[in-house]
């Protein structure tokens, strides 16, 4: 699976709110960044690893937004890396630019960093 089918699959993913499609394109020891994780946890500096602790994180993000969504802007991608810009989009907020890095290894995403303002 190219690095750009993984980006397109996991935007599917998310969209579909298939925590299980989604976790499968990561890696087991993965690791995840994101603003929104520091501030809603800030006890993990807004990191968390491994499959377990990302099915928490969107398990939650899904029942507490169930219209969540990202619409995709731009992918950009080469062998190892995804570059994804996307607005997330929930009913009854401002629409938010994101962008995103997804950093890949035999096919599984192996570091995901999300940013915004």
């Amino acid at each position: 699976m190219t690095t750009y089918f993984i980006a397109k699959k996991w935007l599917a993913s998310f969209n579909e709110h298939n925590i299980e499609n989604l976790l499968a394109l990561y890696d087991g020891e993965a690791k995840h960044f994101s603003p929104k994780l520091k501030m809603r946890r800030p006890e993990t500096h807004g990191i968390i690893s491994g499959k377990t602790a990302m099915r928490t994180w969107w398990q939650d993000a899904f029942d507490r937004l169930p219209g969540l969504a990202y619409r995709e802007l731009t992918i950009t991608a080469n062998d190892e890396r995804v570059f994804m810009e996307y607005q997330r989009i929930v009913p009854g907020e401002k629409e938010m630019n994101v962008a995103e890095v997804l950093d890949i290894k035999n096919g599984l995403i192996v570091a995901s960093r999300v940013y915004h303002s």
